[in-house]
């Protein structure tokens, strides 16, 4: 447990500015994510220093398409999250109301990240955002040791956090569930603005964001839907990787079906007409990088299995430049 960065007093309640949800809590309670706490008129952190997940992952896994192919990064998360998702993938952990965790030091998880041959150190699993102090400590010393620092997130940072954490953060991968704020609200509990507001923001400073789609059956599959995110994404940069990928039945959405791969290959269509590099994720089928100049096959993918003909940060073939961070 640790005092917080982020947040202020209000009277006799603290008002966490980790997340766009701004929560004003009460003396003894804690936030939305069940793991900021108001103890005596100060915010502390309960999972600070407490890992539930801790793996050694291709980086093609968090999906990063354009960051480090063929490289593994050393994977943590906690427990707690910020939103309440229904179709949730990583529910026994990001749901759980109990404090629990190996006890481990930010200096330990970067001395295995090493140990491990790994490039980077991703936040993971849960949301990071609820636990980015945490991140932070760890995210600094990784930095000193040349490793790289990546958030897999919701996206629901204020500018605060952004602000706190910007300097050490090399990538983001932010899931943009839905271009439909009624969705977030049924179905996370949250909002659309802060999402599409941290989208933004993270390509302004220059990390390298790639954004991942869940494609729910009957929730956010519609063509209208699908034309609505690709190009809400080009509009910001038509080279942002967009990853499309598959639902299946989890927690309490057991009764639909998981999505069809004619949806997710519609998608994929939809996508290509706004954006360069649209990958379908969850099947086990080829999801390459293509040159959007010469259309040589310049990244080879199946599964997590990768190999990189770039040379440097350019197509082999016609030495057209591919946008991402290659070495």
């Amino acid at each position: 447990m640790k005092e917080c960065d982020l947040y202020k007093k209000e009277k006799n309640n603290v008002k966490c500015l980790a997340c766009s949800h701004n929560c004003l809590i009460k003396e003894n309670n804690v936030g939305i994510c069940g793991v900021r706490k108001n103890i005596k008129g100060k915010l502390y952190l309960l999972v600070y220093g407490k890992v539930v997940s801790a793996n050694i992952d291709p980086i093609e896994k968090k999906p990063l398409y354009h960051f480090l192919p063929n490289t593994k990064i050393f994977s943590i998360g906690t427990i707690g999250c910020n939103f309440k998702c229904g179709f949730c993938q990583n529910y026994q952990t990001s749901q759980l109301k109990e404090i629990v965790g190996q006890e481990i030091t930010s200096q330990k998880i970067v001395d295995l990240a090493i140990k491990s041959k790994c490039k980077s150190i991703a936040y993971t699993y849960n949301e990071p955002t609820i636990f980015i102090e945490f991140v932070r400590d760890i995210a600094v010393l990784a930095k000193k040791q040349g490793l790289k620092n990546v958030l897999v997130t919701n996206g629901y940072q204020t500018k605060e956090c952004l602000d706190y954490i910007t300097p050490y953060i090399d990538a983001m991968n932010i899931d943009l569930k839905s271009f439909n704020n009624a969705f977030y609200l049924k179905n996370c509990k949250a909002k659309l603005k802060p999402v599409l507001d941290t989208i933004k923001l993270a390509k302004k400073r220059k990390i390298w964001t790639e954004v991942t789609t869940l494609i729910v059956p009957g929730e956010n599959d519609s063509e209208k839907e699908l034309t609505s995110i690709a190009k809400f994404i080009a509009k910001i940069d038509k080279n942002i990787p967009w990853h499309i990928s598959r639902f299946f039945p989890m927690y309490n959405m057991l009764n639909k079906s998981p999505t069809t791969i004619e949806i997710l290959k519609k998608a994929e269509q939809i996508g290509k007409k706004y954006l360069n590099y649209v990958y379908i994720g969850n099947i086990s089928e080829e999801s390459s990088t293509f040159c959007p100049m010469c259309k040589s096959k310049i990244v080879e993918r199946v599964l997590y299995n990768t190999n990189n003909k770039l040379v440097k940060d350019k197509c082999p073939y016609c030495n057209n430049k591919i946008p991402g961070v290659f070495e």
